[in-house]
């Protein structure tokens, strides 16, 4: 029995989460719609439960376990501690909404938490293998989600397309990952860094494999030109499956990446920092340059998200402890406000209304003041005008870029940020100087106005003091790699 423990310690919140969902499953089907708040609490005590036991284990060290398929380190268990935060944020913000347009169901926080899980798998992963079952499990629930409103065209359609598209991209990434196996003849992440730094022979056939690596990679992240799957399933999926695709699924997309180009291929940075540049710069200039022409928040955030990943790549593509670090913490950030912008939408909306266009958001400062503040607060940050976190993100992740030398980087993500303030602070004037069209009072629940405020002081916390949250990720990176 001991021996069994040890085996399986490092996992313990990953089988908690796992039994959790199957008795979720069990519960729910024998409950009725009145009774639908018990598979909410459940998960909501699920989430909690995995975050008492992972920061109860809390690992000072690399520990790899299953046969060197997972390792728990101090990067996976802050990544695991921020996704069940932002996951428990997107529970409580949804609620109301789901109930609305009868969404209120077991399905949804079942899929929610498998999702949760293959994210789990992901950040843990030391192996290509596990790394490709935590990204399908992670995928397929997102699948599953966006179309669960079944009477919905638009979200059926958005839900097709985020499954081909996906389909695609897992192609690419598999594709990769073989030819790298074939270069180095393993699927474990140190051996293949040990291997590659030793040399080899077979140049073309291991650049071959990085390439379709990084537009695997590109897809997930929705970097240009991959990114054309990502304003639609923002727009198409029902907002609460939208402000879960928007937050938790990052942060476990750069542990994927760093996973890969940060440990298993760390020696060939050369081969794909170039690559990364162009996805970078790809991905600041259309992302922004696209969301001044959108009239639907959705998209307008969905393109935003673009741009925001490409200052993410930017952090990455320094290949420094630093940077990696600076990587982490602007996309720790940059969930924060997601959660934010997307949960303002749920907050505004009700039966029969989806509060998703700009002019929703005329004269919100007349309505409710105070919520007119946090959305300042969050669009100030998404903009990067200081003292709010966004600004110290950005500023981090651009001298990451400057110590390697590419000033003409930093100066090009300068530039595109500033471009893309314009539709950010456009929200701002609409609140704030525009009559309102819509009069009805605001109607959101207790709790997600508590959350969306602690949200949206958190944004502003972070800026005056970041130096903490900054901290745990540099000393979270430096221990695992």
């Amino acid at each position: 029995m001991s021996d069994f423990l040890t085996l399986f310690a490092p996992a313990l919140p990953e089988i908690f989460v796992l039994a959790m969902v199957s008795l979720i499953l069990v519960i729910d089907a024998a409950l009725d719609d009145s009774k639908r708040y018990i598979a909410y609490v459940l998960s909501l005590a699920t989430v909690v439960g995995a975050a008492f036991l992972t920061a109860r284990d809390f690992s000072a060290m690399p520990v790899l376990a299953l046969g060197g398929l997972f390792v728990d380190d101090p990067l996976a268990d802050v990544l695991k501690l921020f996704l069940y935060l932002s996951v428990a944020v997107v529970m409580v913000y949804s609620r109301d909404y789901l109930r609305q347009r009868g969404l209120y169901k077991g399905e949804f926080f079942v899929l929610a938490l498998f999702a949760l899980l293959g994210m789990m798998v992901m950040v843990s992963a030391s192996h290509f293998l596990t790394l490709y079952l935590g990204l399908e499990l992670l995928s397929l629930s997102l699948y599953a989600m966006v179309a669960l409103q079944r009477d919905s065209s638009v979200a059926t359609e958005a839900a097709m397309k985020y499954f081909v598209l996906g389909a695609l991209a897992s192609g690419m990434l598999l594709y990769g990952m073989s030819m790298v196996y074939g270069v180095t003849g393993s699927l474990a992440l140190g051996d293949i860094a040990q291997n590659l730094t030793d040399g080899t022979d077979l140049r073309i056939p291991l650049v071959f494999g990085i390439v379709f690596i990084v537009a695997g990679l590109a897809f997930k992240l929705g970097a240009v030109p991959f990114h054309m799957w990502v304003p639609d399933v923002y727009h198409g999926a029902p907002t609460a499956m939208t402000l879960f695709i928007g937050t938790a699924p990052k942060i476990a997309a750069f542990a994927f990446v760093v996973r890969i180009l940060g440990q298993g291929l760390e020696s060939q940075v050369a081969e794909w920092r170039d690559m990364l540049v162009i996805l970078a710069v790809l991905s600041m200039a259309v992302g922004n340059l696209a969301a001044i022409a959108q009239s639907n928040l959705k998209r307008m955030f969905a393109y935003s998200t673009i741009s925001h990943m490409g200052f993410m790549l930017l952090g990455i593509l320094a290949g420094s402890q630093n940077g990696y670090g600076s990587a982490m913490f602007y996309v720790l950030v940059y969930a924060l406000m997601s959660a934010g912008g997307f949960g303002m939408i749920l907050l505004l909306s009700r039966a029969g209304f989806e509060a998703d266009q700009l002019d929703d958001f005329k004269g919100l400062n007349r309505r409710s003041p105070w919520l007119a503040f946090l959305m300042l607060l969050l669009m100030f940050s998404m903009a990067g005008v200081p003292p709010t976190v966004g600004f110290y993100a950005k500023l981090v992740v651009l001298q990451a870029v400057v110590e390697i030398g590419y000033v003409w980087l930093a100066v090009a993500a300068v530039l595109f940020s500033l471009i893309g303030a314009f539709y950010y602070l456009r929200i701002v004037k609409l609140m704030y100087f525009d009559a309102p069209h819509d009069t009805e009072a605001i109607s959101a629940c207790p709790d997600a106005r508590v959350i969306m405020s602690a949200n949206g002081l958190a944004v502003l916390a972070l800026g005056i003091l970041p130096q903490p949250l900054m901290a745990v990720c540099v000393y979270a990176v430096g221990a695992s790699f």
